[in-house]
């Protein structure tokens, strides 16, 4: 009999997490399912009787309990085939603005979770793809198109999917340097009805609280609305994942359109000009942007 594959997959409570979750099921994966939110992971895990599943409560900014993790992958499951470095949060807000509390949280989320999964799966990985030829593993890191755009009133937001895309690049160039059995994507949706615009139902109960600014409460009600409004699902960019990870494919990108806004960028870098106004298509929303917080 065929050894089943191994999926960990972090935010599996909600989200592309739990939509990923669905599809490795019925591929007929082992899951590992891992969210800070407990009635949230157990009502995931309760959803799959057909495999094996390992669920944890784990803040996955906290090196310690990720390591406590990788330490239950291996012991029941070995090496996983595939890990999902999902887990995310969002701020928004003029980038001064920003508590130091709040610049630790999503950079301890949405950064060192990514982190804390590629230094301790990786070379689980690499150790079974050196022991087994038949062996292969993919790492998916879920960054965001915030990583590439750059959009205004998302700064600390934006500072950590960069640095998620930019991770997985390194990534990427350095398992091709050891292994060719072992690969990595990064995941950069854009607008898609998930929780991350309701993220702060997971702040930490010890973080400061904090009245928001007019950017705060304006960034909000923007992403609000725009995630709201999203016309692909959660389930739709889980199964661009599957085709990607299928056809070695680096980037999975939910919106090829919202590309332009990158190139515009990357042109703006090479020709050594300032950047860009986003709102330079729609002056409209600039100027209400602009209008609401320089009443403030």
């Amino acid at each position: 009999m065929t050894q089943r594959k191994t999926a960990v997959i972090t935010g599996a409570g909600s989200g592309f997490g739990l939509e990923t979750a669905r599809i490795a099921a019925r591929r007929g994966m082992n899951l590992v399912l891992v969210d800070v939110q407990a009635d949230a992971l157990d009502k995931a895990a309760a959803e799959f009787k057909d495999v094996e599943v390992l669920a944890r409560v784990v803040d996955v900014a906290k090196a310690d309990q990720m390591q406590a993790l990788a330490d239950a992958v291996q012991q029941r499951f070995g090496a996983p085939h595939f890990v999902f470095n999902n887990a995310g949060v969002g701020s928004g807000g003029l980038v001064w603005e920003n508590a130091l509390s709040d610049w630790e949280w999503v950079l301890g989320v949405n950064l060192m979770g990514v982190v804390h999964g590629v230094r301790l799966f990786t070379p689980m990985m690499l150790a079974a793809a050196k022991a087994d030829p038949s062996y292969s593993g993919h790492i998916v890191n879920t960054a965001s198109m915030a990583g590439l755009l750059v959009p205004p009133v998302s700064g600390v937001y934006n500072v950590s999917k960069a640095a998620v895309v930019a991770l997985t690049e390194t990534l990427h160039h350095d398992l091709a340097l050891v292994t060719s059995q072992v690969h990595a994507s990064v995941l950069c949706p854009f607008y898609v009805p998930t929780g991350i615009s309701q993220s702060h139902r997971n702040r930490p109960g010890d973080m400061p609280g904090s009245k928001p600014t007019i950017s705060q409460i304006v960034s909000q009600a923007q992403t609000d609305k725009a995630v709201s409004s999203g016309k692909l699902t959660a389930a739709d960019v889980a199964a661009m994942v599957f085709d990607a990870i299928d056809h070695n494919k680096f980037y999975i990108f939910s919106h090829p359109k919202a590309l332009a806004g990158l190139q515009t960028r990357m042109e703006d870098a090479m020709l050594q000009r300032n950047p860009t106004d986003p709102y330079a298509a729609r002056p409209d929303i600039g100027e209400a942007l602009r209008d609401k917080l320089r009443a403030g």
